[in-house]
């Protein structure tokens, strides 16, 4: 559904449909969008797909009480990949790896990284990671926006 919608918010969005409401949203103080429910997601529930060819689960989207916008979900990176190159965005982010080994890069610092590694990076903040162990990497993330 996530992606579904995500995809027709591209395409609105390119008419320029939902830019102009999603600026007035937030002039207002209005977030976009369906405020999360209090509740569970298991693994096999989370919005599946696939950033540069890795399995990637989101298990949470949208506006909160408090925050205009969250996301949460994980990411198994395989021997040698990454998400995308190194990137910054408006939201501070949490990643927390469960299984695994690789580098993180927060701002032109490498950081080693390992099961029970837990990264804060601020917002806009260049930042990336990459499996650079022999096996699989599972991290798990939250992002947010204020």
């Amino acid at each position: 559904m996530i992606v579904f919608m995500s995809k027709r918010r591209e395409f609105l969005k390119s008419a320029g449909a939902l830019s102009a409401a999603s600026a007035l949203f937030q002039q207002m103080g209005i977030a976009a969008g369906p405020k999360l429910n209090d509740t569970v997601v298991e693994a096999g529930k989370a919005t599946a797909s696939k950033i540069n060819g890795q399995d990637l689960k989101i298990h949470f989207e949208g506006p909160t009480d408090q925050l205009k916008s969250m996301t949460s979900g994980s990411l198994v990176l395989q021997p040698g990949m990454e998400p995308h190159p190194p990137h910054q965005h408006e939201e501070e982010e949490l990643m927390m790896i469960s299984e695994g080994s690789g580098d993180i890069y927060i701002e032109g610092k490498t950081l080693k990284c390992g099961p029970g590694s837990i990264m804060y990076c601020g917002a806009n903040k260049l930042h990336g990671i990459k499996n650079t162990g022999k096996k699989p990497l599972t991290f798990y993330f939250a992002k947010w926006k204020a």
